[in-house]
């Protein structure tokens, strides 16, 4: 049985970058071994194990074979006769196809090291067009190490639009979908994600909401910006989508399956961009709304608040002033500057939930009664702001 340390641990070491984690590649072996030596199988689909000491994840060498669509399309031989280049050799990246030995040796068959220094992220075999699963890799890694001015080979991505042609990429389950874009999100520069799934036709198949030049434009621009801004990544989702009607928010978050948290911030965004639009109250040129010195009535206000649930949901408001903030050509178009609203909005926030019911109006007031009520007492507390404001 031969341990070889492998993938990403093997690129990050050679690029300087600190190590998150290791994963390992065991060849000659098979699970019983593996389970006799104390390792814990956690693998559905194939046999990967925990170490039990360090519980850093020990797979059995393997090979796959296509049998159909779709990233699960595959049958699995992970029998001790697999070789650790024949692993090596299923890999999607040449950057992520070396291994190291315990004697410190880099095994680099397919020429990682080489494009590590080119900074090129190029496929491995033609084996990378088995699985659609790459292509959202190749752009996840894309946004990762843009920094670093890597860009993906012509050839890889002359495959990767063959097999969005093909119809791979339309097999793509959505937790999948979603799971990648996650962290593609997350990444430092997450508009090269969303341009090389432009650039090799897959937007159109997985986002098609934002596949159009107009909108796939506005989409990296946005995410550009909030990602320099150091936005969080549920803000970036909502970022990306905005300029987006709420019906092709909620269309796009159900397909995916995105979680509520992100769905939530992205529709309501959307809502506020469309009750802004209607209202024009924010930029003070509706009739009343605007009180001195251009600035938004309370009643307007008050209205955006309400419309926002920031009473009962304020963190998820606090996320949309972010979102506001970053001053996205959608929000511009609607407020003049979009984050002095975002502060005044949350001064507002803050004076209006001071505003409480007295014992004598809880004790003689009921239902319907309590809330006109507590909404008046939330305008007055606006509009004593208003008045003393310089």
């Amino acid at each position: 049985m031969q341990v070889y340390l492998v993938g990403g641990a093997i690129r990050d070491e050679l690029l300087g970058r600190a190590v998150k984690e290791r994963d390992w590649v065991v060849v000659g072996a098979t699970p019983d071994e593996l389970e006799r030596l104390g390792y814990r199988a956690v693998g559905r689909d194939f046999p990967v194990f925990l170490h039990p000491e360090t519980h850093e994840e020990y797979a059995l060498a393997r090979l796959e074979r296509k049998v159909g669509p779709g990233y699960r399309g595959f049958v699995t031989d992970f029998s001790p006769a697999v070789t650790l280049e024949q692993d090596l050799g299923r890999r999607d990246l040449t950057i992520n196809a070396m291994a190291r030995d315990g004697a410190g040796r880099v095994i680099d068959p397919h020429g990682g090291q080489a494009d590590l220094g080119a900074r090129v992220l190029r496929h491995v075999s033609p084996a990378f067009a088995e699985d659609p699963v790459r292509i959202l890799r190749v752009a996840r890694f894309a946004a990762r190490f843009a920094g670093l001015g890597f860009m993906v080979a012509p050839e890889t991505l002359a495959l990767m639009r063959t097999m969005v042609a093909s119809g791979e990429a339309g097999a793509l389950v959505s937790e999948r979908v979603w799971r990648e874009l996650e962290r593609a999100l997350g990444e430092p520069a997450p508009q090269r994600c969303l341009e090389v799934l432009r650039d090799c036709g897959a937007l159109a198949v997985l986002l098609p909401e934002i596949a159009s030049p107009t909108a796939s434009a506005a989409a990296v621009a946005a995410l550009a910006t909030a990602a320099a801004r150091g936005a969080t990544t549920p803000v970036r989702w909502a970022a990306m989508l905005a300029g987006l009607a709420p019906g092709q928010v909620e269309s796009l978050c159900d397909r995916l399956r995105v979680p509520g948290t992100w769905r939530e911030l992205a529709l309501l965004a959307a809502r506020l961009e469309s009750w802004l639009r209607e209202h024009e109250a924010m930029g003070g040129t509706a009739g009343g709304a605007a009180s001195t010195a251009g600035a938004p009535a309370p009643e307007a206000l008050l209205g955006l608040l309400e419309q926002a649930d920031a009473f009962r949901r304020p963190e998820r408001f606090s996320q949309w002033l972010e979102l506001l903030a970053l001053a996205l050509p959608a929000t511009r178009a609607l407020a003049p500057d979009p984050g002095a609203l975002a502060a005044l909005l949350r001064t507002a926030l803050a004076r209006a939930a001071t505003a409480q019911l007295s014992a004598e109006e809880l004790r003689t007031q009921r239902g319907p009664q309590l809330g006109a009520l507590l909404r008046a007492h939330r305008l007055a507390a606006l509009q004593a702001a208003s008045r003393s404001a310089p």
